[in-house]
Parts: C-alpha cells; structure tokens; sequence
C-alpha cells in the first residue's frame, strides 16, 4: 500500500485557478480516480488530504497529477500552467497523531508558471541531494 500525505503549494494568483479547501480536495482526487482506494480530508495547517493506493510511488504520482487536473478542469478551471508533485519518504518516526508516518509519502503538488524557478527558490537541488536516491521524487507536468 502507497500512502500519500499531500499538501497544496498554489503559486499563481487566478480566479480561473482558486485554492481548494481539504474537503473539496480529497472529494475531487477520489471522483476523478480509480486508482486511489482512500482520499481522506485532513485537519492540519500544512497537510490537506491523505491518499492511499495499491500502486507504486511512481505510478500513484503520476494518477495524482491526472486526478488533479481532471478535477479542475471539471470545475471549469484554467490547467494552464505548469504542476509539480514533489515527493519524500518519511524514513523517520513520528508522532503518533501525526499525518505523515514513517514509510509514507509527503507530496508537495505545485501550481505555478515557471517550474525551474520555484524549484530553485526552494533549493531542490540541495534538499534532494541529502535524501537517498530512492526517498524522492519529481514529477512534471
């Protein structure tokens, strides 16, 4: 089981592009995907919903990339622009109340216009350089 704690990193300011509550989110992602067995609405200031799937990490990034824009072009809204899922294994304990579990995914999904440039306002390169190889991951799209 692939688990996936996701949080919502809007960079454009758009009413044809508006944020989505938790609950609006976690709706959507399960309306527009087959794929995701569970899509839970979190209570949490940075995590909004938890995803859980049979697929593997790549392929559950990849379905949440496509759920996402599904869902918002269902909801009449602009898809032109650039999206990043950027993800990490929790490869640490944690507290026992706490959204993202050790062996879970925290995903980071991004809308913004110019993908390199808010990669490297974060410093990616550097963030992805101190985690193993196989505890990240990039999407495009």
């Amino acid at each position: 089981m692939t688990v996936f704690v996701v949080s919502h990193n809007l960079q454009l300011n758009s009413p044809q592009t508006p944020d989505f509550s938790a609950e609006q989110l976690a709706k959507g992602l399960m309306h527009h995907s087959t794929a995701f067995s569970c899509s839970d609405a979190l209570d949490h200031p940075h995590w909004l919903v938890k995803l859980e799937s049979d697929l593997s990490v790549n392929d559950m990034a990849n379905e949440l990339v496509r759920a996402w824009k599904a869902f918002r072009i269902h909801q009449g809204h602009s898809v032109d622009h650039s999206c990043l899922a950027l993800g990490g294994r929790k490869d640490s304990a944690a507290l026992p109340e706490a959204p993202l579990q050790m062996g879970s995914w925290g995903v980071d999904f991004v809308e913004c216009t110019d993908p390199d440039t808010f990669l490297a306002s974060i410093n990616w390169d550097a963030l992805k350089s101190a985690r193993p190889s196989g505890g990240i991951f990039e999407l495009r799209a």
